[in-house]
């Protein structure tokens, strides 16, 4: 037991000591509080915005199925107007009727053809648009009252053009024609120009500009999606035919007698070519020649770079109608074209010799198509369409109808053009 001042020793020194240990627990909370304060952010700091939601990518637009069918979107099939269909031996006669759409009208100008459908439009004015697969109408259109050309299609804009020789209800001669862009799926108005002495001009489509000549051998390069005039060309006759596109150059004959080389970008002269008589042919250019018919019974070849002539030769008639040119095998290069004497020639492309005629059948005011082996030509005398062979202008196809330029293809079929009547033409008997 301690004594009394043992005691007394004790509770002295505790007493400080305990002062002490208050003083810094209470020292120690203080500064846990303020640590304490120090690392809650709701008391200093305004919350974090949450993170924004992640939003999954737009769907991407589904592509148009690509046609089933080889596009024939213009007179002539190519912009150098060849009207040469290769690689058809498929296509080779026998052929046999498959569907007929009748238009009550006279189609003097083939139709064109774009994903399944036929685009045409008869001499009274009527625009129409038909399934190939069918025949069946999808629409049609009034959009003028006297018209002789085929359209031209626009794939990129969906459009279609016509021209007009009259826009006039009733008329009978051209004045106060047009022309005027459809759209292919509707038929709908898109535009129409003016053309105050009427066309019969073939429309051709290059890139953003659309070509065509008038009655007044004017020829236009408008703008394909709005109408407007890019440029116009003065000829020194009336601009009947179509033009014909190569090397950015376009090329047309005309009822002054000339052949003219025009660029296709500003609408000036290249060159200018005389020939014999009018011309009513719309030309073909290839294997670097421009060729042409004339009505003094002649076909011209020009050299394309320079207008100077390669050769002609003599039928024995008008020559209205617009070669077709291919390269046959045993042959070469080849210029099949009709003439008002009856015939259909068979020249070579290089030197204007002539290998082989067919005649029997009329007068011959449309042009020769060529697809795959076989040429085919329709008689405005005998209102019959035939094939030949290209090689030996043997006749291997018969039709009793078609005045004009007789026939297209989407690659898959033949269309046959009568007097007023389309046919699709199947393969086999």
């Amino acid at each position: 037991m301690s004594s009394p001042g043992l005691r007394r020793g004790l509770v002295a020194v505790a007493g400080p000591l305990i002062a002490i240990a208050v003083a810094v627990a209470v020292l120690v909370l203080l500064k846990s509080g303020s640590a304490q304060q120090r690392r809650d952010p709701t008391l200093h700091a305004a919350a974090p915005m949450p993170p924004p939601p992640i939003l999954p990518p737009p769907p991407a637009p589904k592509p148009r199925p690509a046609p089933t069918d080889d596009p024939w979107p213009l007179y002539g099939y190519t912009l150098a107007r060849t009207r040469f269909f290769p690689n058809a031996a498929k296509l080779d006669p026998p052929l046999h009727v498959g569907w007929r759409f009748r238009d009550g009208a006279l189609l003097e100008f083939p139709p064109v053809v774009y994903d399944n459908t036929l685009y045409f439009e008869d001499a009274n004015g009527w625009a129409r648009a038909v399934s190939t697969t069918n025949g069946h109408l999808l629409w049609q259109r009034r959009v003028g009252s006297v018209a002789a050309a085929s359209p031209a299609l626009d794939v990129r804009h969906k459009l279609v053009f016509f021209t007009l020789l009259s826009t006039s209800p009733g008329a009978r001669e051209p004045g106060n024609g047009a022309v005027t862009a459809l759209s292919m799926k509707t038929g709908k108005v898109a535009w129409s120009h003016s053309l105050p002495a009427g066309s019969e001009s073939s429309p051709l489509v290059h890139g953003l500009s659309v070509f065509l000549g008038d009655q007044s051998g004017t020829v236009y390069s408008f703008r394909t999606y709005d109408g407007q005039t890019n440029w116009t060309f003065q000829a020194s006759g009336a601009v009947k035919g179509g033009v014909a596109f190569a090397h950015n150059t376009i090329y047309f004959g005309d009822y002054g007698a000339r052949v003219h080389a025009v660029n296709a970008a500003d609408g000036q002269e290249i060159w200018s070519a005389a020939g014999g008589d009018s011309f009513y042919s719309t030309p073909a250019v290839a294997f670097g020649r421009v060729y042409i018919g004339s009505t003094s019974g002649a076909v011209y070849a020009f050299w394309a770079s320079s207008g100077a002539t390669s050769w002609t030769a003599s039928t024995g008639a008008y020559v209205y109608a617009s070669p077709a040119v291919a390269n046959v095998p045993g042959l070469g290069p080849m210029v099949y074209i009709g003439s008002y004497d009856g015939h259909l020639y068979a020249y070579s492309a290089d030197s204007g010799g002539l290998r082989w005629s067919h005649g029997g059948g009329g007068r011959i005011d449309g042009s020769a198509t060529a697809i795959g082996n076989v040429v085919y030509y329709s008689s405005l005398g005998s209102n019959t369409t035939f094939g030949l062979d290209q090689r030996t202008g043997r006749q291997v196809f018969s039709f009793d109808d078609g005045e004009f330029t007789p026939v297209i293809t989407d690659g898959k079929v033949v269309f046959l053009i009568g007097f007023a009547t389309i046919y699709q033409m199947l393969p086999g008997r």
